[in-house]
């Protein structure tokens, strides 16, 4: 058994065979291809575990499919199983308490990411070639650039979330890994349920949130930059379109119901002071609303059972069975404001280039509270796609040191194919800078 996990990495629950819903002879998107879920995904006759053995313990085997599941079926992929992840999808570590912790294909001594831990090592140790995980505050965009992968946390609302445990609808997304951008681009002509990604208009503006780069070390901040205005301007042949700007800036002014927030959720690490004020009060909105809809989603079951959870899942579950609806108003204009702030800068055409993490994987078993600093940065980033209901993808940019690193882009709800077009043109070219 300890063999055979070794050789999966760890990243698997539990192994099975789902054959694709289609004859053999059917020319078909997806056929050949083998794929992985995430234990929030709903398969008939499986107990959803959501990543803990007493949530396990009290729910019954699902009585159907995910319909993102049976689309994939449909699409000539063959599942092969479900994947581990962090207990209750609270964590972007991917550390399981009880099931262990998958294994980091590019660095074995570096958390994998998560939640969606699993999906992202099977993808990167060539054990499937894509697979499914869920987006709430970076539960794909974390691991994606931990384990030197894509991974796309698609437009809120656009891909299903049937058949998936919810942890906060306002920010749950579907989205997906994979090693190659072709596979990536295909699952998403199946999930993303438009055929306009065949032809699509060039974007309009590349913007780089330079404040948000500065969260990197210096050596990480320039060489990401670099490469960016140098693909490019090879790509689109002119320095025109690359527009330079102060995200949190352009934020602070544009979405006024932070400043409810502005003072409150403060950190005190000292790393925590390169944040910009706004962000750091985006990602503050962003962590009550989640904490409030895991609670309605999840508070009962919690108080109940009284489950044994991790460090760092089970204050966080604490914290959010003490969250009340005060504020929640505030956090859902800060929702609407800041989707009309990036819509009237991006418009539908135009990009927005940010890091997805600011730093490489942390190593194995750090206390959480050593994370305090990384952990503010991190959910900055993060909270600009997940508040906003914007698309982004994670595009791995190679390795520094050993490590992997990666940068991503955004697009408006509802440009995904106009996000992974470019991300499909940027990538042919980045191959010479990296």
């Amino acid at each position: 058994m300890e063999m055979e996990a070794l050789e999966s990495c760890g990243a698997f629950m539990e192994k099975f065979t789902l054959q694709p819903i289609c004859s053999a002879s059917e020319e078909l998107p997806l056929n050949g291809l083998t794929f992985a879920v995430k234990d929030i995904f709903d398969v008939e006759g499986h107990v959803t575990g959501f990543g803990n053995p007493e949530w396990a313990n009290t729910h019954s085997a699902a009585t159907s499919t995910a319909p993102t599941v049976v689309s994939l079926l449909n699409a000539g992929a063959t599942c092969v199983g479900k994947t581990v992840m962090d207990e209750m999808a609270y964590s972007i570590n991917g550390e399981n308490f009880h099931y262990g912790t998958p294994i980091n294909p590019v660095s074995s001594d570096r958390v994998p990411g998560g939640s969606s831990s699993g999906s992202a090592v099977a993808v990167g140790a060539k054990l499937v070639d894509f697979s499914l995980g869920t987006d709430t505050g970076g539960s794909v965009r974390v691991p994606a650039s931990y384990c030197g992968i894509y991974g796309i946390r698609p437009s809120h609302g656009v891909v299903s979330t049937a058949g998936v445990i919810p942890m906060a609808q306002s920010f749950d997304t579907v989205g997906w890994f994979a090693r190659d951008l072709r596979i990536l681009k295909l699952v998403g002509s199946v999930l993303l349920q438009s055929d306009s990604h065949s032809v699509g208009p060039s974007p309009t503006n590349i913007y780089i949130a330079e404040d948000c780069f500065k969260l990197l070390d210096s050596k990480s901040n320039y060489q990401l930059i670099d490469t960016l205005v140098n693909s490019t301007r090879k790509l689109y042949g002119s320095d025109d379109m690359i527009k330079y700007l102060s995200l949190g800036d352009y934020i602070e002014g544009n979405v006024p119901s932070l400043k409810k927030f502005m003072t409150i959720g403060t950190c005190s690490n000292v790393e925590c002071s390169y944040i910009p004020s706004s962000l750091r009060a985006l990602s503050c909105a962003m962590r009550l609303l989640q904490m409030y809809e895991f609670k309605e989603n999840h508070g009962e079951w919690v108080s109940n059972v009284n489950p044994s959870l991790g460090p760092g899942i089970a204050e966080r579950g604490q914290d959010a069975l003490k969250t009340t609806d005060e504020n929640i108003d505030v956090c859902l204009a800060v929702k609407a404001e800041l989707r009309a702030a990036l819509t009237a800068l991006l418009g539908d055409c135009g990009i927005l280039a940010i890091p997805t993490v600011p730093g490489p994987p942390p190593k194995l078993r750090t206390d959480t509270t050593a994370l305090e600093g990384f952990r503010a940065k991190a959910f900055s980033l993060l909270s600009i796609a997940g508040v906003s209901g914007f698309c982004q993808v994670s595009i791995p940019l190679g390795i520094q040191d050993n490590l992997p690193i990666s940068v991503s882009l955004l697009a408006n709800n509802g440009s995904d194919w106009l996000l992974l077009n470019v991300v499909e043109a940027i990538h042919n070219v980045l191959q010479e800078y990296i």
